[in-house]
């Protein structure tokens, strides 16, 4: 095997390594926050330099191996790889975030007011883990089929943010709890619109299309007579 070879599959390696951490990073923070784990939440903290290690360490490779004139598929392989690992830090940033918020919750009595943020967690996680299944499988129909998943998302992070904004008019001594929950909420938001940034990016790897900021629904653009 050569060099150019054993270097693609460490590249195809270190990415699939970071998606792992990134996928159980946002799992541990939510179970921290609905647990609340202190201990778990600073552990999810400690291991974002993981993920920020693995991407220094995938761009080390990407540039190295751009260096070697790659032909056209495994440019765009190295390219997307590149794109993929710069949303999953991100991923990683936005699991810090609940982490660091739910710290801030844990110092307080719980509140007593329901939001459906394990709800909100489930579908940015399914999203995120269907995106990068789409990129080892080689599916960009599976890719196209995470896309509209987003707009679920936001409706729902829309929906969490009335209703805390109506809870703290009620009981503004409830504000500073409300805003951590918000800022949760916003979080696995960022976390569905990474998810939907790699499923774009898997999309324009395997068909060569960009479909970013088309506006084309993703039914439409399967009909390449469109």
């Amino acid at each position: 095997m050569t060099n150019y070879a054993e270097e693609m599959i460490r590249l195809k390696d270190k990415l699939l390594a970071m998606a792992s951490h990134a996928e159980t990073a946002v799992a541990r923070a939510m179970r921290a926050l609905t647990e609340r784990d202190d201990m778990l939440a600073r552990q999810v903290q400690t291991d974002d330099n993981i993920l920020d290690q693995l991407e220094i360490e995938i761009d080390d490779i990407a540039i190295h191996l751009l260096a070697m004139a790659p032909v056209a598929t495994d440019l765009r392989f190295i390219t997307v790889a590149m794109k993929i690992s710069k949303n999953l830090e991100r991923v990683g940033d936005e699991a810090g975030t609940i982490a660091r918020r739910t710290q801030d919750l844990n110092a307080e009595s719980r509140l007593r007011f329901d939001v459906d943020l394990p709800r909100m967690a489930t579908q940015a996680l399914e999203m995120l883990h269907g995106a990068l299944d789409a990129f080892v499988q080689r599916r960009p129909d599976l890719a196209r089929a995470v896309i509209p998943r987003d707009a679920e998302v936001d409706a729902l992070n829309r929906q969490v943010h009335r209703a805390l904004s109506s809870y703290m008019i009620e009981a503004p001594a409830n504000i500073t709890r409300c805003l951590a929950l918000m800022a949760v909420s916003r979080s696995l938001e960022r976390v569905a619109d990474h998810a939907t940034n790699i499923a774009e990016d898997v999309v324009y790897l395997y068909e060569a299309r960009d479909i970013r900021h088309s506006g084309v629904q993703p039914h439409e653009a399967q009909d390449p007579g469109r």
